[in-house]
């Protein structure tokens, strides 16, 4: 029987990345900002994908996403991962053209059915979204590590930026927070089999609406949310538009049985580093005592973020329904003000 995959894992799990200011000094320090006119969007701000101008009707967009097991069921977490990889193309307002998948495996620990098995998952996450994959490159690593590298296609005029929203925006939600409670309920053997499969659900629901989205007059931003957390990815947009954020903690749809798991403590350590990142531009004024940790909960391929005006709403929402998200609701607005969201 081979070894369960999260046992591997040493480093979290949940898609997590580096904390924003630590990232953008690293960039500063080692990566100049050196910027070409055919560079739509690059480090200058953190975006979901690089983005780079073909023509005056053809955008590039390119982005890479990968970790560790989060789940031990090996096709499971290599959907899982290509499904997180290929959701910042869509967050760009973009569609995946095809994928590199990017694979490195403890060859001598894990057996050749289970890694193929991880493949397997990824490809088939990459068929429902209609790309092939195309190659990529694959180490002998300590630890498994599986996800892709995504390849994209826009209007330059369709790219939508997270630094793009705008004083009375709305902000609206696509999938239910949770995932990181989750994994760590799994980890702790403390998750059920309704919860994974309300997990893999919506891990492997793919962000479709994405260009749909970015088609509609009034929708000004669009991100995903991931490792950072709801509160992370919103002062991102926050950050990058040079407005505040309002989010009403009751409004925000959370998976089944999440609150539960987090009141008993089933929460990840990036929770917390996500917070100590980024706590001192968060002002929680909610009396629920489990807001914090909902909030910052690391999410793996979590839902759209989009930032739009009032009266694209109605329109906005009937995209997501029509692409299976009935979650989505709106838990927020944008307003002038200091790069801070308030939790209310």
């Amino acid at each position: 029987m081979p070894p369960r995959l999260t046992s591997l894992s040493h480093g979290g799990g949940c898609g997590c990345k580096i904390a924003p200011a630590v990232l953008r000094d690293i960039l500063r320090q080692h990566m100049p900002l050196a910027t070409p006119p055919e560079l739509m969007v690059g480090t200058e701000t953190a975006d979901d994908a690089a983005v780079w101008r073909l023509s005056d009707t053809q955008a590039l967009v390119a982005t890479t996403d990968f970790f560790m097991p989060i789940v031990d069921d090996p096709h499971d977490f290599g959907a899982i991962a290509a499904t997180n990889a290929i959701s910042d193309v869509y967050a760009m307002g973009a569609r995946p053209l095809l994928a590199l998948a990017i694979v490195g495996m403890p060859v001598g620990v894990l057996p050749p059915q289970t890694i193929g098995a991880i493949l397997r998952g990824g490809q088939q996450a990459c068929a429902r979204a209609g790309i092939p994959v195309a190659g990529g490159h694959s180490i002998d690593s300590v630890e498994p590590i599986y996800g892709l590298a995504v390849i994209g296609m826009a209007h330059p005029d369709a790219i939508r930026r997270n630094r793009d929203a705008r004083d009375g925006d709305l902000l609206v939600l696509g999938k239910p927070l949770g995932v990181g409670i989750y994994s760590a309920a799994l980890k702790k053997d403390r998750l059920d089999a309704e919860g994974y499969r309300h997990m893999l659900e919506a891990t492997t629901r793919l962000n479709t609406p994405g260009p749909l989205l970015a088609a509609l007059d009034g929708v000004h931003a669009i991100t995903d949310v991931t490792g950072f957390g709801l509160l992370g990815h919103s002062l991102e947009v926050c950050r990058g538009a040079g407005l505040g954020a309002r989010i009403r903690a009751d409004d925000v749809p959370l998976l089944p049985g999440v609150r539960e798991l987090a009141a008993a403590g089933m929460l990840t350590g990036a929770s917390a580093r996500n917070w100590n990142s980024y706590g001192d531009d968060v002002l929680l004024r909610c009396a629920d005592p489990l807001a914090r940790s909902l909030l910052t909960d690391p999410q793996t391929s979590g839902g759209l973020l989009v930032s739009c005006a009032p009266a694209a709403l109605e329109r906005v929402l009937e995209v997501f329904r029509a692409e299976g998200f009935g979650d989505a609701t709106v838990i927020g607005s944008m307003h002038a003000g200091e790069a801070r969201v308030l939790v209310e």
